[in-house]
């Protein structure tokens, strides 16, 4: 009898093993490659950003380089969306340790390698299912981290007295200012990059196009450190913006004390500090329903069949804040404290960019949860049809497999300062001291001893990145 028993079970087994066969192998192997999978970019990073909120930037520079693929020296001919991307944090890296030539020559190459994330024309939905599979897609920057790019190069051709490369950049800085103006307009976009532009445009004796510039900057904010300037161009030029009008307006005009004083302070000193972190990407959980509400329309398939999965949250690339050790910044020159403008908080405007998408977002999360749900229903059924049993078995080893291997993308520039300050003043020709003081009790120093020529300029580039 027992024997008649294992006969008749026999059959069922090969059925099983013939279907296993067919349609077996996906799940499988799915399931050997999560288990078996590399660790992400953003997971190769954490230990460069260990590094760099303890302040050793060449060591977290030796982690970038290794999680990126990038070499020591130089700039590989053919670049990954990874490669251009740890060009970016390196960039910045090498701004904070004062290498503002070769901070320069990575911030040039990723900007030409990296493409942005088009939020203004996304009628397909593309940007949502941007952000999931990093292994296999592209990095694309946002459109501020595409503007900030340009601001922060500026930055490092002012610190090497290059005008000329100062000047390419203010351009490619309009070009995506506008952009964003177009798509989010009556909102702040880097204004420490017109802040840049202009001075560069007003050294350059361009002065028409320079108050341009600061009149963008004057629309975001009123900028103390521009009342001197822009009172000495309204002189120079017939150009007034709105914003400008309204700060000459209420400018008081110069004493003639004040006069005698300026006339004897041909040169000047401009000081830009960055400091912080913007917000980095980070999985989020999200359970189905509310993600459902806040996805709306969006999402394509039935969301009738995530009742019957097995996984009630869905997995997406929300923001988390980055700390920083530096609440205050203070200013000194030759020992007298002035106070430096605050000209943008990146951190808002990536983190108002980003709420702009996340419906988008949690649409394709939701959208590809239910492809990941309707195949693993097929399974069941399957399983079942075949009477084996392993119906259940095989829908959550083929749901739980191809979860596994959608990861959200979670790579960013997360080097990028948060905060960006921005000081400028007329001096007398000769040797000044710039003494920048980050945090307080106690506070770190930064001081440079400078020499400035008649008619010249010297530019001051601090950049804390923690």
């Amino acid at each position: 009898m027992s024997r008649v028993r294992l006969n008749n079970r026999r059959p069922n087994r090969i059925r099983v093993k013939s279907w296993l066969w067919r349609h077996g192998p996906l799940p499988c192997a799915l399931a050997t490659a999560v288990l078996s999978g590399c660790a992400t970019y953003s997971e190769q990073m954490t230990s460069a950003l260990d590094d760099v909120t303890a302040g050793r930037y060449e060591e977290a520079i030796g982690q970038v380089q290794k999680a990126s693929g990038l070499s020591a020296s130089g700039v590989p001919k053919e670049l990954d969306s990874d490669a251009a991307l740890g060009l970016l944090n390196r960039a910045t890296l090498k701004q904070a340790l004062q290498r503002f030539g070769p901070s320069s020559q990575d911030f040039q190459e990723a900007d030409v390698e990296l493409e942005f994330l088009d939020i203004a024309n996304d009628t397909a939905g593309e940007i949502g299912r941007y952000f999931f599979s990093d292994s296999a897609t592209r990095y694309r920057s946002s459109p501020t981290e595409k503007l900030a790019i340009n601001g922060f190069n500026m930055m490092n051709y002012l610190a090497l007295n290059d005008l000329q490369g100062a000047r390419v950049e203010s351009r490619r800085f309009t070009v995506m200012q506008r952009y964003l103006d177009e798509y989010a307009k009556d909102q702040p976009h880097a204004a420490f990059g017109s802040y840049l532009a202009g001075f560069t445009l007003e050294q350059m004796g361009e002065y028409t196009g320079a108050m341009r510039y600061y009149d963008e900057a004057l629309a975001v904010q009123n900028f103390e450190s521009l009342r001197g300037p822009v009172q000495r161009l309204s002189t120079l030029t017939p150009y007034r913006g709105r914003a400008i009008e309204k700060f000459l307006a209420d400018s008081n005009p110069p004493t003639a004390r004040d006069s005698t004083a300026d006339s004897k302070a041909t040169a000047k000193i401009l000081v830009v500090i960055s400091v912080g972190r913007v917000p980095h990407k980070v999985p989020e959980r999200i359970p189905v329903g509310a993600a459902i509400g806040l996805a709306g329309s969006a999402i394509s398939g039935d969301p009738a069949v995530l009742g019957y999965s097995v996984f009630k949250f869905v997995i997406y690339p929300g923001l988390a804040q980055s700390p920083s050790r530096y609440s205050q910044v203070g200013l000194l020159l030759d020992g007298q404290g002035v106070q430096p403008d605050l000209a943008s908080r990146l951190g808002s405007e990536i983190t108002r960019e980003y709420e702009s998408i996340k419906p988008s977002i949690i649409a394709a999360a939701l959208s590809r949860m239910i492809v990941r749900a309707a195949a693993a229903e097929g399974m069941r059924e399957a399983g079942n049809s075949a009477g084996s049993g392993l119906g259940w078995f095989l829908a959550l080893a083929t749901e739980a497999s191809l979860a596994g291997l959608d990861k959200p993308d979670t790579r960013s520039w997360i080097f990028l300062p948060d905060r960006v300050y921005v000081y400028q003043q007329r001096v007398t020709p000769g040797r000044h001291r710039v003494e920048v003081r980050l945090g307080t009790g106690p506070s770190e120093s930064h001081i440079e001893e400078i020499e400035v020529a008649a008619g010249e300029f010297a530019a001051v580039v601090i950049t804390a990145p923690r």
